[in-house]
Parts: C-alpha cells; structure tokens; sequence
C-alpha cells in the first residue's frame, strides 16, 4: 500500500491511496472523522446571561467552536490521574466577559492556555443589545468524534475510486464528448478524443461523455468508455484546523494499525497460537 500526495496543506489535502481495497480505504475515513481526539468544549458554567439566547442554547455554540489541539500537551479525562476531577493535563479553561451592544465573537473566549485558543477568531456567537451581558466559564476536553461530532477533526473527508478512460479506435473525433464533460477532462487531437494532461483525477466519473458519444449514432456501444481502478482511492480531506490534516492521517493510521494487532492477538489467542 503507498499514499502518493498531490497536495499537503494543514488544513486540506489530497491524495492517491494506491493498492487498497473499498473496505481499507472506508475504515480509514471512517477513523480520520471517528478515532482522532480533539479539545472541544464539553462544560460551561454561565455565571450571568441576560442574552436572547437560553442557557443551551449559547452553550451548544461554544460547544461548536473549533478549539487548537496539542495531542502531547492534553489526555483523556478518563487517563488522567486527577481522576476525572480536571486538571490541567486534561483540561483546558476558558473565560468570556462581554457586555453589549457588540457581537460576541470566538476571540471573546480567552483561554487559559494560548495554545489551545479558537482557530479562527471571528465566529460570531451571538448579539448582544443594551445592557445584555454573557458571564461565563468553559471547559473542554479531549475526546473523539464516534462521541459527538464537535470532537470530529475534520470538515471534509472522503474519496472516490481512481477513473479510468479508454477511447477506442472508432472514434471520428465529432467532439460531442469534450462539449458535454463538464470538467474540461477530454480534447481533440489528431482527429481524435484524448484526455488531457493532469486532468484525469478531476473526472466526476458521471459517464455524460459515453452519452454524447451514443447519441452521435456511431455504432451501438461508445468510442469512449469510463471505467474506475477500485485498487486507487482519491482521498480529500478537509480538516477544522484543530490538527494539521497530515497530522490527522498519521494517527488515523495508527489507530487501525493498533485495531490489526489487537484482532490478530485475539485470534492467535483463540487458535491456540497457530
């Protein structure tokens, strides 16, 4: 198996997982979105709030808001020896004062460790008017996205099975196939449809061109042909800044690495060793 990058961002990546099948490539988005911890806002105690907003209302919000993760700096409140009690080795704490007329921003949640602040500053949480205020202080901790979605770190994640396009011999080069693909995949050459440079992992493998190909009246079966290599998987993945993507994909495969061992240990157990 090899991962082959054509892009690598903190925030976005693609990429080309080669020698794979559909049930690997599915068990590893599902641990990208599921089985990678991130902080999230699990409590907030509100000392004041005079807002529109109820009480559940404004926590679920916050509770919403993309916090930085430092997996070295942080455990799960269940590892850690406090005991569940919260400590700062699982815990991180905020405050927000606001008083308005304003609107109450991300930036308004000030952490106790910087690190862990918003990534972005400028969500908007709520207006507040003439002498409406919000008093309150928030706690997050890690945990994982198969719990609730706010632990998921990733905005955007999944793929799609590598194209195949072959053209045949009988094609007269009419053009009605490049005019119908609505990514800009095929072109004429030499009298002849050709897929261009670069372009081929761009195909929404929507078959519009096989069509048009039809609809020309040559023959019974298409010049063109779109077919997928199920062995290839194009992966996007999108992250919410709480962890750099290449980060997310390292520990996505670490968990499934340690989920192979734990079911061979169990089956070596259960065989008697063989």
């Amino acid at each position: 198996m090899e991962i082959v990058f054509s892009s690598l961002e903190d925030s976005n990546t693609r990429f080309i997982l080669n020698g794979t099948t559909t049930a690997f490539a599915n068990s590893f988005r599902r641990a990208m979105i599921s089985e990678v911890p991130t902080l999230a806002i699990e409590d907030v105690r509100i000392y004041d709030n005079t807002s529109v907003f109820f009480d559940e209302m404004l926590t679920h919000r916050f509770g919403l808001i993309p916090l930085r993760t430092d997996l070295t700096a942080y455990v799960p409140v269940s590892e850690c020896s406090c005991g569940g009690e919260g400590c700062s080795q699982c815990t991180a704490t905020y405050t927000l004062s606001v008083e308005g007329p304003c609107m109450v921003y991300s930036r308004d949640l000030i952490p106790q460790d910087p690190s862990s602040a918003p990534v972005n500053e400028n969500v908007p949480i709520i207006q507040l008017n003439e002498n409406q205020k919000v008093v309150l202080e928030a706690k997050a901790v890690l945990n994982k996205g198969r719990e609730h979605a706010k632990w998921q770190p990733t905005i955007a994640c999944g793929y799609k099975s590598y194209p195949v396009i072959s053209i045949d011999e009988q094609c007269d080069g009419c053009g009605m196939c490049v005019d119908e693909c609505p990514r800009g995949i095929l072109a004429i050459d030499a009298g002849r449809a050709i897929v261009v440079k670069d372009r081929l992992e761009q195909c929404l493998l929507c078959r519009l061109c096989e069509r048009a190909c039809l609809s020309g009246g040559i023959g019974t079966e298409p010049s063109i042909r779109v077919g997928t290599d199920e062995s290839r998987k194009i992966f996007v993945v999108e992250g919410s800044g709480s962890l750099p993507v290449q980060e997310i994909i390292e520990r996505a495969l670490r968990h499934l690495k340690g989920e192979s061992e734990d079911l061979l240990n169990c089956l070596t157990g259960i065989s008697g060793g063989e």
